[in-house]
């Protein structure tokens, strides 16, 4: 980050089930952007919007098919587009990457605040609330959910874990945020924040990308915890190890390149 610029800060928010249970604040109405890249998400994409869709909040809803060929696309053309006005589908002709989907989905928010969430069934949209309040009460620009902050978790791969500890430590510590999960898919943003930010990566290098720029703009950073339910590689996850190396080039370059 440069050393003359604005300085980030990164806080502990205290969050909990019975914290997100409760009412948001709302010091005026607000919107909520929903942000969801989609490939290959045939068996869980429908029941996902439906958990989206149960959260008790004004929102629209931005999915973006890129490039699915497991019949994903088929399934929103024919049962979500145009059939839910909060809706909107976008579509890759071809698979591209999360980074793309996201770059696509950028300049159709309308909404306050804009929320991540990827189309599997790892991460619960009722955890909005927890996410959301840090902005909503003027504490945060921008609020990541970490995995590794106490929230319950499906146990799972060793050295996934080692690899996001190791690649959120070297983000620390070109960033100087001190971030338990900067991996996570969970990152609400104030929406106007999000758009001003120019996404180039295309793959999962999106996420250090993220964290570096809103570092160098000096945002308010805070993290919630959260619950994770993930899957393994035969119930469809995607992320392996040439993304990891991806990622760290992502951290490095974004350290000193806009």
């Amino acid at each position: 980050m440069d050393e003359g610029g604005p300085q980030p800060t990164l806080t502990r928010y205290p969050g909990s089930e019975s914290d997100a249970a409760r009412a948001l604040p709302a010091p005026r109405a607000f919107k909520l952007s929903v942000l969801i890249p989609v490939y290959n998400e045939r068996a869980t994409v429908l029941e996902l919007l439906r958990r989206v869709l149960a959260v008790d909040l004004e929102m629209e809803i931005l999915i973006v098919d890129d490039g699915s060929t497991d019949g994903t696309r088929e399934l929103l053309a024919t049962q979500v587009e145009g059939r839910l006005p909060q809706v909107r589908v976008l579509y890759h002709a071809r698979n591209q990457g999360k980074g793309a989907a996201l770059r696509t989905a950028l300049p159709h928010i309308t909404g306050d605040v804009a929320i991540i969430q990827d189309a599997d069934l790892e991460y619960d949209p009722s955890e909005y609330p927890a996410l959301l309040r840090p902005i909503l009460e003027g504490h945060a620009d921008v609020v990541y959910g970490s995995r590794f902050l106490g929230g319950p978790h499906r146990v799972l791969f060793f050295w996934h874990a080692v690899g996001n500890r190791w690649l959120t430590t070297l983000s620390n510590m070109l960033t100087n945020l001190n971030l338990t999960d900067m991996e996570t898919c969970y990152k609400a943003f104030r929406a106007d924040l999000l758009r001003s930010l120019r996404i180039r990566s295309n793959r999962f290098g999106v996420e250090p990308e993220l964290t570096a720029k809103v570092a160098r703009r000096g945002a308010r950073v805070y993290e919630v915890p959260i619950s994770y339910h993930g899957r393994t590689y035969r119930e469809g996850k995607k992320i392996g190890w040439r993304d990891g190396l991806q990622a760290l080039w992502t951290i490095i370059k974004f350290r000193f390149v806009d």
